[in-house]
């Protein structure tokens, strides 16, 4: 199997630099790398449309290549598959991430985004991050990985699974929950400042409300679970599909 691996802190970011190294040493897969080449944390789907992009080229072991790119994760995805950088991969995983990605932080994650990309190029996508800034050792969770990596693929053809490890020590962990995304909701506020030349700006900050219901990302991650949420990149209500024909077939243009 043939594994993309990106994220969205950068190609020389712990994170997937241990995924690699442990993935090379534990398993027989091909691994390349497509990663921004500094930090796009936050991006989201975000893609370059009006600047060149550019990167940088890493021999890694065997024939495979890493590429640091200077785009957004979206942007590093779309250019190792369509851009025909690397082999088409069968596998897209994103991380792993420093800090969580859980509820509707999903929306605004770089991480998220860029297996998204390649759900929607037809491959199936793994986003993985460690719920913590404190915690920087990203062994454990790289190791659980390439432990039960082909288990999860076996069982995972399509779409993306966010995946979510506890930040501590891989012993405190309580186990695995199949998980829905919960809900997150800051409460922000914009802080006024002005600068020593009279310009105006203003710095984003406020408080998080989390949805802690029993079923959700959220809730799993706080009891020191590792959350695995099954996503796919249809937004649409099909619930709401009947109601809004019978509403607009009474309308005309």
């Amino acid at each position: 199997m043939h594994i993309l691996l990106t994220n969205d802190d950068g190609y020389q970011a712990a994170g997937i630099q241990t995924l690699y190294r442990t993935l090379r040493a534990k398993t027989t897969h091909k691994i390349s790398i497509v990663a921004p080449d500094s930090q796009r944390s936050a991006t989201g789907h975000s893609i370059t449309l009006f600047h060149p992009l550019f990167f940088s080229e890493y021999q890694l072991d065997g024939e495979e290549k890493g590429y640091a790119v200077s785009g957004t994760p979206s942007d590093c995805v779309k250019l190792a598959v369509q851009g025909e950088l690397v082999p088409k991969p069968d596998l897209v995983v994103s991380g792993i991430n420093q800090g969580s990605n859980l509820g509707t932080d999903v929306f605004y994650s770089g991480t998220v985004s860029a297996a998204m990309e390649g759900v929607i190029l037809g491959i199936p996508a793994l986003a993985v991050s460690v719920a913590s800034y404190e915690f920087v050792n990203f062994e454990p969770s790289a190791e659980y990985l390439a432990e039960s990596l082909d288990h999860i693929v076996q069982g995972h053809q399509t779409g993306l699974l966010n995946i979510n490890f506890p930040g501590n020590p891989r012993e405190s962990w309580s186990g695995i929950k199949v998980t829905r995304l919960g809900r997150a909701v800051y409460d922000n506020v914009f802080e006024r400042r002005v600068n020593p030349r009279g310009r105006v700006y203003y710095w984003q900050c406020g408080n998080l409300s989390k949805d802690l219901d029993e079923d959700t990302d959220l809730r799993a991650i706080q009891e020191n679970y590792i959350s695995i949420t099954p996503m796919h990149s249809d937004l649409t209500d099909f619930k709401r599909i009947e109601n809004y024909k019978k509403t607009f077939q009474k309308h005309t243009v």
